[in-house]
């Protein structure tokens, strides 16, 4: 008798701003697993509700609906958790073995619904709840590059009421000069993201960031190369794919670059030196090992225009759409996104076996 194929649960949509790139990740990594897994579809709405929706493709529909499919609940527990649905009056358990989450930005990306997975005994692919957290937080992030002595590009963490203090932008162009860029820093994507070249354009770019989080970082703009390598693995085991160079059709990869403009381009093996590519490759590991990741991450990289590499930031749940450049790098690696997937699950199911060992009271 054929064994059973492990069931799948792909998490996309969500409360973010990121939802329609969910949606689009969902659908390539949904198809990528159908060959050698059963896929169950887990679609989060805007309003933060949970629904199984009916299938394993997902609809062309842009966005997870309110109503769209069979709403679902969370229930904490080692043995009798997981997620649920009601049935003929009855609670009823889906039955989901890993938990592959698609969600980008904010209650997708930030631990929370990694914390979330954890209470509820569900096994889940990608970086756990620290990893996550200090992976979308760029202030955080940068400061724990620093204290490793990981290259990264001058920056200044500031609170939303910062920026309403006399002098504060004279003062981040005396620390940092100009031009800058001027981030949210709990957002992906390049959301609120704004380029200042002047005093005007600064204050104009921390009040748009500020709409978007209570924490904002400024950093220096850099001149050079944007790179990018992707990892896969587990504590040691890790990893680092072939080095993939971005050519944005704007002044640098936004929201509208990465997603809709058709002149951005992508390039990989980039045209590169060896040692160059081989440093990118180590300070992507160490990165990894930093933010205690697991599973997946994509590390962007300057190099500057006197060969200088500069990490500019981690993502833990990079965008998986057929154009993205996680897959894509591995691909070019040579790796089929079909394999990708299946070693995501199986890192998942390892890490979770690895957790479950451990002990949890005093041994009185």
């Amino acid at each position: 008798m054929a064994e059973k194929a492990l069931a799948v649960g792909v998490l996309y949509g969500g409360r973010s701003g990121e939802h329609e790139v969910s949606v689009t990740s969902a659908r390539f990594i949904a198809k990528s697993l159908a060959a050698r897994f059963q896929v169950l579809l887990v679609g989060i709405s805007r309003e933060g509700t949970w629904y199984w929706i009916a299938g394993e493709e997902i609809p062309p529909d842009a966005e997870v609906k309110e109503g769209q499919g069979i709403p679902l609940c969370v229930k904490p527990g080692v043995e009798e958790g997981g997620l649920f649905y009601v049935q003929g009056g009855e609670a009823r358990r889906l039955p989901v073995d890993v938990v592959f989450p698609a969600l980008h930005g904010p209650f997708g990306e930030d631990g929370t619904i990694q914390g979330l997975l954890e209470v509820a005994g569900l096994p889940y692919v990608g970086a756990g709840v620290l990893g996550s957290a200090l992976g979308m937080d760029k202030i955080a992030q940068k400061d724990v590059f620093r204290a490793r002595g990981i290259p990264t590009v001058r920056y200044r963490g500031l609170r939303r009421e910062d920026i309403d203090q006399d002098g504060i932008l004279d003062e981040l162009m005396a620390g940092l000069g100009l031009p800058l860029f001027v981030k949210p820093a709990n957002l992906g994507s390049s959301v609120g993201i704004k380029k200042a070249k002047s005093r005007e354009e600064l204050g104009e770019a921390l009040s748009l960031a500020a709409q978007y989080d209570t924490r904002i970082i400024v950093e220096e703009a850099v001149q050079g190369r944007e790179v990018e390598c992707a990892l896969l693995g587990h504590q040691g085991d890790v990893a680092a794919s072939v080095v993939g160079e971005i050519f944005p059709a704007g002044e640098f990869y936004d929201y509208t670059s990465k997603y809709l403009d058709e002149g951005s381009r992508t390039q990989a093996p980039a045209d590169l030196p060896q040692n160059t590519v081989e440093e990118i490759q180590a300070l992507s590991r160490a990165a990894f090992e930093a933010l205690d990741l697991s599973g997946l991450a994509r590390v962007d990289f300057f190099v500057t225009l006197e060969g200088e590499v500069l990490v500019n930031e981690v993502n833990t749940i990079p965008g998986f759409t057929p154009i993205s450049m996680y897959p894509q790098l591995w691909e070019k690696s040579g790796m089929s996104s079909q394999d990708l997937v299946d070693r995501l699950v199986r890192i998942a199911l390892h890490r979770h076996q690895e957790k479950l060992s451990l002990r949890h009271d005093p041994g009185l």
